[in-house]
């Protein structure tokens, strides 16, 4: 094969290659439309009457996976199934913010942490990566790691609702989270950063229960129940 026939073929392969990740893009860009969807439907709880409206909110929010499940099953067919890792650049970010809404849901309707089998039963998603299109631990973590920082806005939030007891339910989910975490060696730069974050989501919060104790808000509403 002479030089120039050498990069010809080159070129032919670097042409390929482009028009996979162009094809990419474009579903990824259908599917972050998706995820914006998502999240106004779920970002309404943090509203005055919000807490009253999560039921539905959480419902609404899983009809809408059911697309995000379509276009995930779209995005399979664009490049060779082997080549998961060579172009996961190109769905990493929006993987790992529909696993938060994932996350973010299941918390909102049962109080729990969302499990990785459960984030990929929801996308319609494989967890064993020898499968095919799969949901990556460092994607998953990450995903878990958002709805921290979404969990101390609603604490915030409860507050101003006139909901007590709900940041004092959210800091002991919180500090179970942070002490999961504590566990792992994470070696990822940014999942490493993300949960650096998670300190001060915990801080926040601490600081929202303080203040309720102070004025005696949360043990009031605590009493309110026992009744």
């Amino acid at each position: 094969m002479s030089v120039t026939e050498m990069f010809s073929f080159i070129q032919g392969f670097l042409s390929a290659d482009q028009d996979v990740r162009e094809d990419l893009r474009k579903v990824v860009q259908i599917l972050e439309q998706a995820a914006r969807e998502i999240l106004t439907v779920l970002q309404s709880v943090h509203q005055l009457t919000g807490f009253k409206e999560i039921p539905s909110k959480c419902a609404k929010a899983r009809e809408l996976f059911c697309t995000v499940r379509t276009q995930i099953a779209d995005l399979k067919t664009k490049f060779p199934v082997e080549q998961y890792y060579r172009f996961h650049e190109h769905w990493r970010f929006v993987l790992q913010r529909l696993t938060f809404l994932a996350a973010f849901v299941v918390y909102l309707e049962s109080e729990t942490l969302v499990t990785r089998e459960e984030v990929a039963q929801i996308l319609d998603i494989e967890v064993v990566r020898e499968k095919g299109f799969h949901l990556d631990v460092e994607d998953y973590l990450a995903g878990v790691l958002i709805m921290a920082s979404e969990l101390s806005r609603l604490a915030v939030n409860s507050v101003t609702a006139g909901d007590y007891s709900r940041p004092i339910r959210i800091s002991n989910f919180i500090n179970e989270l942070d002490s999961g975490f504590r566990l792992l060696n994470l070696k990822n730069d940014p999942l490493r950063k993300r949960y650096d974050g998670l300190k001060y989501d915990v801080k926040k919060i601490e600081e929202v229960v303080y203040d309720l104790s102070i004025r005696g808000l949360g043990k009031e509403h605590k009493c309110g129940e026992d009744k």
